[in-house]
C-alpha cells in the first residue's frame, strides 16, 4: 500500500499569483489546464514533480478556498478497507478525472484524498 505519489493541491482566490510565483518566479514548468470541457472555465497550473505534482486552482463552487494532500495508491479500495480496519471513516469512493478518490480529513485539519486509476 505504499504512495505511488503525492500531489499538493492549493485552492485560493490567489491562484494566478501562485501560477505566476511557482512558474515564473520559480521556472517550474507549468501545465495551465481548465477545470472541465468549458473553453470558458477557470484555469489553474499542474507544476509536476516527477511522479508528483503541485497543483494550483482557482476556488469556486464546487472547490472552497484550502491546501489538501492527495495521495496516488495502486488500489484506493484497499487503502480505504486498511484505513476502516484501522478506525478510520474514509468517504466515498466518487469517480471524477478517471480516478476513484476516497475523502479524509486528518489530524490537525489537513483535508485529505487519496485514489487510484479507473
Amino acid at each position: 500500500m505504499k504512495p505511488l505519489s503525492i500531489r499538493f493541491c492549493a485552492i485560493s482566490s490567489e491562484a494566478d499569483k501562485l501560477v505566476e510565483f511557482l512558474g515564473l518566479g520559480l521556472g517550474f514548468p507549468c501545465v495551465a489546464k481548465p477545470l472541465n470541457d468549458d473553453p470558458e472555465a477557470l484555469t489553474g497550473g499542474i507544476f509536476h514533480a516527477g511522479e508528483s505534482s503541485i497543483e494550483v486552482w482557482p476556488e469556486g463552487d464546487q472547490m472552497p478556498p484550502g491546501v489538501m494532500l492527495q495521495v496516488v495508491v495502486e488500489d484506493a479500495d484497499e487503502v480505504a478497507e486498511h484505513a476502516r480496519a484501522n478506525g478510520l471513516t474514509p468517504k466515498g469512493p466518487v469517480q471524477a478525472h478517471g480516478e476513484k478518490i476516497y475523502y479524509l480529513l486528518a489530524p490537525g485539519g489537513l483535508a485529505m484524498t487519496f485514489q487510484s486509476k479507473l
